[in-house]
């Protein structure tokens, strides 16, 4: 039961993570000193948001669920 329902969380995990947007835009500018404000505070709004707070929650349920795995 446990090892299905772990299974579901780390394919749920995947995805989310798959479709959360890249925070790290033009990356390849932070070598050549490029857009100055690449690491200011952006405030996640809407599907963001949403995106951001299931991809903690499953994180925390899949901890969780490895804890109790480990320990039966």
């Amino acid at each position: 039961m446990l090892k299905v329902l772990l299974l579901t969380i780390c394919v749920l995990l995947i995805a989310i993570v798959l479709l959360q947007s890249n925070k790290a835009e033009g990356a390849s500018q932070i070598i050549s000193g490029g857009n100055a404000d690449l690491f200011s505070q952006r405030k996640e709004r809407g599907i963001e948001l949403f995106i951001s707070r299931l991809t903690f929650s499953l994180g925390a349920i899949f901890f969780i669920i490895c804890l109790i795995m480990n320990l039966v």
